[in-house]
């Protein structure tokens, strides 16, 4: 019989990913960010409103719950998600690996690259439906804060290199995360909302739901 010193144990790194700067320049933590900057507040998380941005809120059909945020700038949609997350350990680690297998499991390819949050996994998906070959370029983004872990996945012009990946990537920056006081188990979408009474007409700040 193998003995469990023999055995192949699969140890994944559980350590925290993020920028050394995440703290100050972003993905911020509500402790961390500006009071009085006007953002629109989703819950969960909250926006900065700017000049030709729309905001989606993306709700699961049955249960009605908003499960995403979806943000359209720059010719390029970011969708972000808010987990709960250990305090001292982080998630992006072990998620990229379960990423890359289930989009590999559709029949598209994956590289883990280093981008500008830290290792991210950059996939060539294929289109259902579409014509054969024909395949959606995404980048998934992730980084590990406080107690939370925030997910993007980025489309369009700023899955490529260039001025709309560097304005989406100063777009993720600029989220705050509310993780709240509520004990959650890791992995759980933190609870998001509809936008609350505040900002939520900012100029160029298009709200609406899917």
């Amino acid at each position: 019989m193998e003995s469990l010193d023999d055995a192949e144990v699969e140890v994944f790194d559980d350590s925290k990913s993020a920028p050394e700067d995440r703290a100050d320049v972003g993905p911020l933590d509500e402790t961390e960010a500006n009071p009085v900057r006007p953002y629109v507040d989703l819950g969960g998380v909250k926006i900065l409103p700017r000049e030709g941005l729309h905001l989606r809120l993306e709700v699961e059909e049955g249960s009605k719950r908003v499960v995403a945020v979806g943000l359209d700038f720059a010719k390029s949609t970011l969708q972000v998600q808010p987990f709960a997350a250990p305090r001292t350990t982080g998630l992006w680690n072990e998620i990229r690996g379960q990423i890359s297998e289930q989009i590999e499991k559709q029949g598209g390819t994956t590289a883990e690259v280093e981008g500008p949050f830290g290792p991210e996994v950059r996939a060539e998906i294929p289109v259902m439906g579409g014509d054969p070959g024909t395949i959606r370029r995404a980048r998934f983004i992730g980084v590990d804060g406080p107690r939370w872990f925030l997910r993007g996945v980025i489309a369009g012009d700023a899955a490529h290199e260039g001025e709309a990946a560097e304005k989406i990537e100063e777009l993720f920056r600029s989220i705050v995360v509310v993780r709240g006081t509520t004990p959650m188990p890791p992995r759980e979408l933190i609870p998001l909302a509809m936008p609350k009474a505040g900002p939520t007409d900012a100029p160029g700040t298009t709200p609406s739901v899917v």
